[in-house]
């Protein structure tokens, strides 16, 4: 996962707006970031299609008190509190952000509009019940950045010594791409977020990165179908620690306002 997800900058930015360190303007700016266009559909009380800056208010006034980001994958929940109804839809897409206090969540169907070369981006978030309950398998920040550090070396090693890492123009482009978008010094998470957390993000997308990097590599003289498949068996748990990480750092202010509240 070398892009950051919708619903990291959702997350992100919408905590910044609920403690008060991001206008709704902003927040819905941030949001939205390169794409064409995002509504929110399914809001209690709104009768169509929203825009962010009134859905991120309509969701402080049905008592949202912070966003929480699942990053789910088959067999992995990650993020999840059910019903079963959600999860399917959140699994679907690949991730959902969660409305702690409004028992509110919100799932991204994306389409691409346009001719080629000119290809816009639109969002549609489904705001669907969810169950307000401890998310599945998410890590402290602690927890996570111990595990990505071990992923990181054990990642590293295993792309080694398979010769996989960096071969094929595919992965080159890959590396280039994130080495750009780390030297551009694009900003991590938003206002109000503990530092432990932007560097755990980065970490955890530093890892990411590798495993896409190495998964690019296609069967080829250099590498054998078989390396190929030992690969997958060791990064498969690279991956899951790395989304892991991820969900720890984005949900990181949702942490806090929960002790705060217990």
């Amino acid at each position: 996962m070398l892009e950051e997800p919708r619903s990291g900058r959702l997350a992100a930015w919408g905590n910044a707006l609920l403690a008060g360190e991001a206008s709704p303007d902003e927040a819905a700016v941030r949001v939205v970031a390169e794409d064409a266009v995002h509504r929110v559909s399914g809001l209690p009380e709104e009768a169509g299609p929203v825009g962010w800056t009134l859905a991120l208010g309509r969701l402080r006034a049905l008592g949202a008190v912070a966003l929480r980001v699942a990053l789910p994958a088959p067999g992995h929940p990650l993020g999840l509190s059910g019903p079963p109804e959600f999860n399917a839809a959140a699994l679907e897409a690949g991730e959902a952000v969660l409305a702690s206090g409004a028992a509110l969540g919100l799932v991204p169907d994306v389409a691409e509009a346009g001719p080629a070369g000119d290809v816009h981006v639109e969002v549609v978030w489904r705001c669907l019940p969810v169950r307000e309950a401890p998310p599945a398998d998410v890590p402290s920040l602690g927890e996570a950045e111990r595990e990505l550090q071990q992923a990181l070396r054990e990642a590293t090693e295993a792309l080694t010594q398979l010769d996989v890492a960096g071969s094929g123009p595919v992965a080159q482009a890959a590396l280039a791409a994130y080495q750009a978008r780390a030297e551009a010094g694009r900003r991590l998470l938003a206002p109000g977020y503990p530092g432990r957390a932007v560097r755990v993000l980065e970490l955890a997308q530093r890892v990411a990165a590798l495993v896409n990097i190495a998964e690019a590599v296609e069967p080829g003289a250099a590498v054998s179908a078989g390396q190929l498949a030992m690969r997958a068996d060791v990064l498969r748990p690279v991956e899951r620690m790395a989304r892991r990480a991820q969900v720890a750092a984005y949900n990181a202010y949702a942490e806090e306002v929960e002790r705060r509240r217990g």
